[in-house]
């Protein structure tokens, strides 16, 4: 009759363990049923679910993978599995998985208990827990650092809203993100990433830039306050503020685009994302001048935005074509989506502002980076605390996969 046995297998981790073990259990003529195997700290932690033909060969496996187990300076335990606990583990198949990414300059034991008691309080459980970020020097300043854990979670979620809070207030309460998402094939296989420009690709608005160069900058933010105020909508703001540039040397426009300051992680992000074979785009309520000097800048694929119009060397202050508001970006979302023969679901959508919000819920992972209260509590995932370069984990990619 069979026997099911469970070896767990701990000690310094050198080449070789695990090929000297299995070889061992090879002679008996043994199933594995469940393998999984980690080291942390060059400790080995290696678990082993085997199925025995027979009584009599698992006593003498058991004899003789303990022995060796000494010889290589390692601690095994033998615990039996009956077959009713063997049946429910294959059960739990059927069982819904996500994945919570937690994000932050640093990682204390603090952030881990509170992210997990929320995952117990909904009754989930932890099965996997992997380090994404790279190995931190004890002497690295604390501005250059990066961490993030991912924690692979199964069960059935009665409650996703009060996960989300719940998980929403810890961030407000450390200076840590967490992101929760669905583990599904398309998780694994996004392949479009389409942000927003201006406070997201890069740090300023250029609109303002502008204006003060222009030298109505106080006239122009006191018109977006109003359109945050929500008296005045994204074309009319947008028309209102254009209309004051009226004149703007041509020169002044190409100084500024000469000197656009990429956020942190912009590039290391894109060419990591060329190298996985996403496609990239630009889709800004900005203007195009800008948006095509970041194309040849990162090596975006597409890019839409607003004609900024110049005749005669300069700004016209005037709208060319169908301005691109908050439907609008959506709706081009959903345009190069078709036309890379993709689905939804493969694409990420990244933006800071209230015109952001209808693409960000249309892709599959919709990601409010530095955004503005409003926006970052009504999208599916916020980043805050990291460069843009973070959303890489939010994908599964970790530090050493990075370019």
């Amino acid at each position: 009759m069979n026997e099911l046995i469970l070896a767990s297998i701990t000690g310094i981790d050198k080449p070789g363990l695990t090929s000297k073990i299995t070889n061992l259990l090879a002679r008996y003529d043994i199933r594995i049923l469940d393998i999984g195997q980690s080291v942390i700290h060059n400790q080995l932690n290696l678990g082993l679910l085997l199925d025995v033909p027979s009584k009599s060969a698992s006593y003498e496996m058991i004899k003789e993978v303990f022995l060796k187990a000494q010889i290589l300076g390692l601690t095994i335990r033998f615990q039996p599995i009956t077959e009713e606990e063997y049946a429910s583990w294959v059960n739990e198949q059927a069982k819904s998985r996500y994945i919570v990414t937690l994000l932050g300059r640093t990682i204390t034991a603090q952030h881990i208990a509170k992210v997990s008691g929320v995952i117990e309080h909904h009754r989930l459980n932890i099965d996997i827990i992997e380090r994404l970020s790279g190995r931190a020097s004890l002497n690295e300043r604390s501005e250059d650092q990066r961490a993030s854990v991912e924690f692979l979670v199964s069960g059935e979620l009665e409650d996703a809203l009060g996960l989300r809070a719940a998980f929403m207030a810890i961030t407000h309460e450390f200076e840590i993100d967490i992101a929760f998402q669905a583990d599904s094939m398309y998780r694994r296989n996004r392949r479009l990433v389409v942000f927003d420009m201006d406070s997201t690709l890069i740090r300023i608005e250029v609109i303002d830039e502008l204006a003060k160069a222009r030298g109505v900058g106080t006239e122009v933010v006191a018109i977006t306050e109003a359109a945050m105020r929500g008296e005045l909508d994204f074309a009319q703001s947008f028309t209102k503020r254009l209309s004051l540039l009226h004149g703007l040397e041509e020169e002044k426009v190409k100084a500024i685009g000469d000197s656009l300051p990429l956020t942190d992680g912009a590039e290391r992000l894109i060419a990591t994302l060329k190298k996985l074979g996403y496609k990239t785009a630009i889709v800004s309520g900005g203007f195009t001048y800008f948006g095509r000097i970041l194309q040849q800048r990162l090596g975006i694929d597409y890019v839409f935005a607003n004609e900024l119009e110049i005749v005669d060397g300069r700004v016209t202050g005037a709208v060319r074509g169908t301005i691109v508001d908050g439907n609008r970006k959506a709706a081009l979302l959903k345009e190069i989506a078709a036309k890379e023969q993709i689905s939804l679901e493969q694409v990420i959508a990244v933006g800071d502002g209230a015109n952001d919000l209808p693409m960000l819920h249309l892709a599959g992972l919709g990601i409010a980076f530095n955004a503005k209260p409003i926006v970052r509590q009504t999208a599916k995932q916020a980043i805050s605390t990291l460069g843009l370069d973070g959303i890489l984990y939010l994908i599964g990619v970790r530090d050493r996969e990075i370019v």
